[in-house]
């Protein structure tokens, strides 16, 4: 039985690869802090249905000892370094702790694996954030990167980190550069869930209007179950690369909202209201991703489309208020 180990399993990303995993067959492993270990009920409730079925150790990627010792002890075949302060806005007011958590904690996880088990497949969650201004469009793996943010800046380096290491030092590591993947499991602090939460809320009654920042910006969403079936396909390679992982489509945060809205029967511009103190201090307008050499290589396609996202996300929303 192969072995996992998952940074960042309590996040989206990390509930649904656990899951993704554990239909394949793995013993999967996954690191958490020790808050989240005394509160299960409020930190762990992504993973609550397949606790019993995962073993998680305590550990922190501000620590190299804590992350050497749990990598010592599950000694995995693969390593899913999800874990990272991952909310952009979030980094303009607390940069220093986005840059050391985010680099520090891909340094500590890569030296770990080079040291006590260098045959582990490794990979990182790179983003489409690290584009930022971008270059051309769509963005590929070639695109120069340009961040405008903390997050992203920390996203280009933990990218680099990882290729010096495949190269220096013959890890197999590969960098999936992933763009806006969604889910009812997405974080209420993300714009896509803080629109589906409000369409929600105000159809429910228990809101009267939902307030949002650059309606304009331009993102290219997927469905965040899709996106982590191509994790698993690139270590499943004969050779480590690195893959950007996308829909090819665009779409602005003004559209998502009106679906939204319209997937209730309201008309969003009657609850929307612009709130210029949301803007980014850089924003970053257009995201799109060419994901070409995924389909190619890997023989990953995208299977839920923007609107079906969306409805997705508002109809779990109003499961979850109704109960």
């Amino acid at each position: 039985m192969k072995k996992v180990l998952i940074t960042g399993i309590t996040g989206q990303d990390g509930a649904y690869l656990s899951r993704l995993l554990l239909d394949k067959g793995y013993e999967v492993h996954g690191i958490v802090r020790r808050v989240a270990l005394e509160d299960p009920e409020h930190r762990l409730w992504r993973i609550k249905d397949i606790l019993g079925k995962v073993k998680l150790h305590s550990g922190s990627l501000e620590s190299y000892a804590s992350l050497f010792d749990v990598v010592a002890k599950v000694n995995p075949d693969e390593c899913y370094h999800l874990g990272a302060q991952s909310f952009v806005s979030y980094s303009f007011e607390d940069e220093f702790s986005t840059i050391n958590t985010n680099i520090n904690g891909t340094h500590y996880i890569l030296s770990s694996i080079k040291n006590k088990s260098p045959k582990c497949k490794f990979y990182f969650a790179a983003s489409s954030e690290q584009f930022g201004q971008v270059k051309e469009v769509p963005q590929k793996e070639t695109t120069p990167f340009h961040p405008r943010s903390p997050y992203g800046i920390s996203k280009v380096a933990g990218f680099d980190l990882t290729r010096n290491y495949r190269e220096g030092y013959g890890l197999f590591a590969c960098n999936g550069i992933l763009f806006n993947h969604e889910s009812p499991m997405r974080g209420y602090e993300f714009v896509t869930r803080k629109i589906s939460m409000g369409a929600a809320k105000i159809k429910r009654g228990l809101s009267k209007e939902l307030r949002l920042g650059n309606l304009e910006a331009k993102r290219d969403w997927g469905f965040a179950v899709d996106y982590c079936e191509a994790m698993y396909l690139m270590l499943q390679q004969d050779e480590p690369d690195d893959y950007v992982i996308a829909t090819g489509e665009t779409h602005t945060v003004k559209e998502f909202a009106e679906l939204a809205f319209k997937h209730v029967g309201l008309d969003w511009k009657d609850y929307v209201k612009k709130d210029e103190s949301l803007f980014r201090p850089a924003e970053v307008h257009e995201l799109k991703g060419d994901a070409s050499k995924a389909k190619k290589i890997l023989g990953w396609q995208p299977k839920v489309n923007f609107e079906g996202l969306v409805r997705m996300m508002v109809d779990e929303d109003l499961k979850r208020l109704k109960k």
